[in-house]
């Protein structure tokens, strides 16, 4: 299980580029005979791309492909699509830098210790593990720094100009409506033959002829059987130009309002296994697979009818002045006292004080994790021990649960979350075309790519 999720993980970082030098200068064995140097296998502005990076990459896609059963294509197929993958990674990693992002190593140990802590492991067992696989722990810690900076990038550059307004919300949700499919999640293949910037007309009906060829492949496979034709997700780590072209073009499980605009028309009719005809867009021609399909359910939360009496730390009021006068506060209220007069008196919480302490029904996820943790823990009519958070001292009582369905909520939510999804994808895709047109790239021919 261990070795799953680290797999997973490296398959995650491969995505990423992160620089590594060429050897010095060629250098002599004892026995007089000269190393070879580490070989450039691409430019990318003014930084390059060696060939062991490309090969240590190759090796870990092979070893996903091997874990998925899935067939690798031919291995220059393979070294050029990882070398596509790194230099855009390489291109992103690079504006990071001119632009300021930086890492540092706090914010590295904190993402590392959560890593280890999600399998379960110590930082000094995490690590052991990581090297028994074969993995470089610091080349590691460098991949995952790079996997930040990467993140905090794309948050400033796409992510952070994307907007959603009630409005597309409701018109989204009244279109999905029409359909009856709201709730129905979709699990798409992906191929693109990308097209070249500004192509020319003998370009684009190469391309296309690419694209129908490709098609016809796929769809013998689909009209009969396992018989003959052309596997989905080989074809599309050998063919695809799409970002998900070494997971074999899947897309994953998306809703309907998740899937990218240009295929929900067409994914939404289609039957599972069946393939799309082909997509045209500014990038290229596209085609799909629906792989799989599974509808929707009602939504239900367990609610907590809560109230808290708050006071806050200050140059007057200590911690340990805090957690006294509360729990002297909880024994008053367990021998009898009324809550609610007690929490108008003395709360610091203004708001709820007016109100008895009363935080109304509360959904998970609406409060601190620190008040969460406390408040789940109770059983109804029960009064908490102090406990801190952010806002101060606190003691809370429980006084009612129920499970409340939200699903109206719930699926406003989620139609905001796809939406914004998809614009940031779609626009993602675009700011990455951009920035590799504007970039110098030189493939060196002893390289995997041409």
């Amino acid at each position: 299980m261990i070795q799953k999720m680290l797999l997973g993980l490296a398959l995650l970082l491969s995505q990423l580029a992160s620089p590594l030098a060429i050897a010095a200068a060629p250098s002599s064995s004892p026995s007089g005979t000269r190393v070879e140097i580490d070989s450039i296998v691409a430019i990318v502005n003014d930084t390059v791309i060696t060939r062991s990076e490309l090969d240590d990459r190759t090796l870990v896609i092979k070893q996903q492909l091997r874990q998925q059963n899935t067939p690798a294509p031919a291995e220059e197929v393979l070294q050029k699509q990882v070398l596509e993958r790194l230099i855009s990674s390489r291109l992103q990693l690079q504006l990071a830098a001119n632009t300021g992002i930086r890492v540092d190593d706090d914010t590295l140990n904190r993402a590392i210790n959560r890593i280890a802590a999600q399998n379960k492991l110590s930082l000094t067992e995490f690590r052991a593990v990581l090297e028994k696989d074969g993995f470089s722990f610091d080349k590691f810690r460098e991949d995952i720094r790079d996997e930040i900076t990467v993140t905090r990038l794309r948050q400033r550059q796409v992510d952070s100009r994307v907007a959603v307004t009630d409005q597309e919300v409701s018109q989204f949700l009244a279109a999905q409506a029409r359909q009856g499919k709201s709730d129905d999640e979709y699990r798409l293949g992906h191929i693109l033959i990308a097209l070249p910037e500004a192509a020319t007309p003998e370009q684009l009906q190469a391309t296309r002829g690419k694209a129908e060829k490709v098609l016809e492949k796929l769809q013998a496979k689909v009209d009969s059987g396992a018989e003959s034709g052309a596997d989905f997700k080989e074809t599309a780590i050998a063919v695809s130009d799409g970002q998900q072209a070494l997971e074999g073009g899947d897309l994953g499980w998306r809703s309907a309002g998740q899937l990218p605009s240009l295929f929900a028309a067409q994914a939404l009719s289609m039957k599972v296994g069946a393939l799309s005809g082909i997509i045209r867009s500014p990038s290229g021609f596209h085609i799909i697979k629906l792989l799989d399909y599974r509808g929707g359910k009602r939504h239900t939360v367990t609610q907590t009818l809560a109230r808290h009496i708050l006071i806050r730390t200050s140059e007057l009021v200590t911690d340990d002045d805090a957690s006294i006068r509360l729990e002297q506060l909880a024994q008053r209220i367990r021998k009898g006292e009324d809550f609610t007069e007690l929490a108008r008196s003395v709360s610091d919480d203004t708001i709820s004080a007016a109100k008895g302490g009363s935080l109304d029904w509360v959904s998970p996820g609406d409060m601190v994790p620190a008040f969460e943790e406390a408040m789940n823990g109770l059983q109804p009519g029960q009064v908490s021990s102090p406990f801190k958070s952010e806002f101060g001292w606190h003691i809370v009582q429980v006084q009612e649960r129920r499970e409340h369905d939200n699903t109206e909520e719930y699926t406003r939510n989620q139609a905001q979350e796809a939406l914004r999804s998809r614009k940031i994808e779609e626009e993602y895709q675009n700011w990455l075309r951009r920035l590799r047109d504007e970039a110098y790239v030189e493939y060196r021919t002893d390289g995997a790519a041409s």
